[in-house]
């Protein structure tokens, strides 16, 4: 991680690793805000906190994305129950989806879930992503689908969410929106971006009629290519840190 996470707040009983990861964290909830990635006060950006416990880090329910802060995100558990101190409830329904990811697929230990209307569209669109520009291109053998159950209220839905998705990082939720998961903050971020991207491309490219469609072999050679996997070339981190910079210049509360 390259962001100076600081030290805790004094008296804090909070460790320097968790602290480090709470400030990358609330840090990406502003770059989802500076972005527009925001659905009011819905929607979820999770990550695991290192160690035995399966424990995880959350938005507090009420706060806009531009408001979360290092110190009042919620560290809860697997059945979304606050751990510690908690000035803001928890959204059930918003961790149902992470919880089950978190807990069924060994490499999610950040997932984020949005509901942007470029997302949304190609989620209700009956063809749903287009092979059809830069974006999508480098998604081939990466993307998941899950059909739509309602109000994600229901832990049952877990197990075949799992099945859906088996290891695929970029999931379009039917009729619903967009999720990612992946190792860490920054790698999850910059597949949810090439996600969104390629939605916003198709929302605007189909606006004007019929679309190119791209050669599965030209796929394949675009996400073997992609720098958003590749570890070797960040796998997302500096696009992730030049964002954190843009936020930084704009408002640095979310370091408190």
């Amino acid at each position: 991680m390259t962001i100076a996470a600081g030290k805790p707040p004094p008296g804090s009983t909070i460790s320097a690793e968790e602290w480090a990861l709470r400030v990358e964290l609330a840090a990406c909830y502003r770059i989802f805000a500076m972005l527009g990635w925001t659905e009011l006060i819905y929607n979820h950006i999770t990550v695991r906190i290192p160690g035995p416990d399966k424990h995880f880090l959350i938005n507090p329910f009420g706060l806009h994305y531009s408001e979360v802060t290092a110190s009042n995100l919620l560290r809860i558990d697997l059945a979304g129950r606050a751990v510690g101190p908690a000035d803001w409830p928890v959204n059930p329904a918003g961790f149902t989806i992470h919880a089950a990811l978190h807990d069924g697929i060994d490499g999610a230990h950040c997932v984020m879930h949005t509901h942007t209307t470029a997302g949304m569209a190609v989620a209700c669109s009956q063809r749903g992503l287009s092979n059809s520009n830069f974006y999508s291109a480098q998604l081939h053998g990466k993307l998941a689908y899950h059909d739509f159950e309602g109000i994600t209220v229901h832990a049952d839905e877990g197990p075949r969410l799992l099945a859906s998705i088996g290891d695929k990082p970029a999931v379009i939720l039917r009729n619903h929106g967009l999720l990612a998961w992946g190792d860490g903050i920054a790698r999850t971020f910059a597949i949810l971006w090439l996600l969104n991207r390629a939605c916003e491309i198709q929302v605007a490219s189909m606006a004007m009629g019929p679309v190119i469609e791209i050669a599965d072999a030209v796929s394949r050679r675009c996400t073997a290519d992609s720098l958003q996997f590749d570890q070797r070339f960040g796998a997302g981190r500096d696009m992730f840190d030049a964002l954190v910079r843009q936020v930084d210049r704009i408002d640095p509360s979310y370091r408190y």
